[in-house]
């Protein structure tokens, strides 16, 4: 009688103690669904950024005057100066890449070897089986981004300038067994030449040589009449 009366004297508690687990149970649920609707919740994207741009590469747009190279009393010196002027474009891409120091051209700002695989062939202008011309054409072609020029070819082998310094350079383009210039022939190459006049009009992303060819001229013209000094 005593274990009937504890069991029924236990029941209520019980019963308080289910009751008790179900409030319990739907705070935890409650909690559940408040965090996923706080991790779920519509957010407002922040305001985008401006990107800024990578910085251009900056080139001098033009080449010294002649006139600012009278300030140098000295003929010889000023005469070197004036080939020191020059050589930024003798030694930029746009010509170095027509100068090489193999038989197959490069290209690019970098001077990578041409692409695809070509040679000079017997007269600057090509192999036989694959022409110069078969993909440069007299100007250039901007679909493709393939430069072009009338008479479009390497300059001859005697005339590599790439490894070479600046008063290197100089001495050969004065000699005329391996320029195959004279004087007058040379200032007509730099000053007029339709290939060379086209490394200031590279086309697509090249960069082009400094100034212009009138101004590479008339530096050229005046290096000529200074006395052709070159640089040691």
């Amino acid at each position: 009688m005593s274990w009937w009366r504890r069991s029924r004297a236990d029941e209520p508690r019980r019963r308080r103690f289910r009751l008790g687990c179900l409030p319990l149970a739907a705070l935890v649920v409650a909690a559940l669904l408040l965090a996923l609707a706080i991790a779920f919740r519509p957010r407002t994207l922040p305001e985008p950024q401006s990107i800024q741009a990578a910085p251009k590469r900056t080139e001098l747009t033009h080449l010294r005057p002649v006139a600012s190279f009278s300030t140098i009393p000295d003929l010889q010196a000023r005469s070197v100066a004036l080939f020191q002027e020059a050589g930024r474009v003798i030694q930029h891409p746009r010509c170095m890449n027509c100068h090489p120091r193999t038989d197959r051209p490069t290209q690019t700002d970098a001077m990578r070897p041409h692409l695809p695989s070509v040679s000079r062939g017997p007269d600057d202008a090509g192999e036989v089986t694959l022409r110069c011309s078969t993909c440069h054409r007299d100007k250039n072609f901007e679909a493709s981004g393939v430069p072009g020029s009338p008479k479009w070819k390497l300059a001859p082998t005697e005339m590599a300038w790439q490894g070479k310094t600046l008063g290197e350079i100089c001495r050969q383009i004065l000699d005329p067994n391996r320029s195959h210039m004279t004087r007058e022939q040379l200032l007509h190459h730099m000053a007029q030449d339709e290939l060379v006049s086209w490394a200031w009009h590279p086309g697509g992303k090249r960069t082009p040589a400094p100034g212009t060819q009138a101004e590479f001229g008339a530096i050229i013209a005046a290096w000529l009449k200074t006395g052709a000094q070159c640089p040691a």
